[in-house]
């Protein structure tokens, strides 16, 4: 039900967009959120946002470089990764969880993910 893509190779400094395709019951009334697992490490929350796309959160890692942003007309969720680093590279992972008024950053919190998509930064 959600299908992530847009992963890739790309240069410290450079930029990648990911995108986050929802269907059934994951496109509507749901919280979207982006997490990433780098190898040997715990998933990591990255960017959530609401149902309505006005309320967004994110890690501190990636505050002021990435945007999350979703089309709920195409039911798509999308995180514009800028100024990326090495640190960034991991398997980045869609999620969505019915939207009760609140932004989760917890990946426990979410009912549903995606396959993940791979993101490498060189230096």
């Amino acid at each position: 039900q959600l299908q992530a893509s847009g992963g890739g190779l790309v240069q410290a400094g450079g930029s990648l967009s990911l995108s986050c395709a929802a269907s059934g019951r994951t496109s509507s009334n749901h919280v979207m959120g982006w997490f990433r697992q780098a190898p040997g490490k715990e998933r990591d929350f990255v960017a959530c946002i609401s149902w309505s796309g006005g309320r967004t959160y994110y890690a501190d890692s990636v505050k002021g470089r990435f945007t999350i942003s979703r089309d709920n007309a195409k039911n798509t969720v999308s995180l514009q990764m800028d100024s990326l680093k090495p640190e960034d590279t991991a398997v980045y992972y869609c999620a969505a969880r019915e939207y009760t008024g609140y932004l989760y950053t917890r990946a426990r919190d979410y009912s549903y993910w995606g396959q993940g998509t791979l993101v490498t930064v060189s230096s």
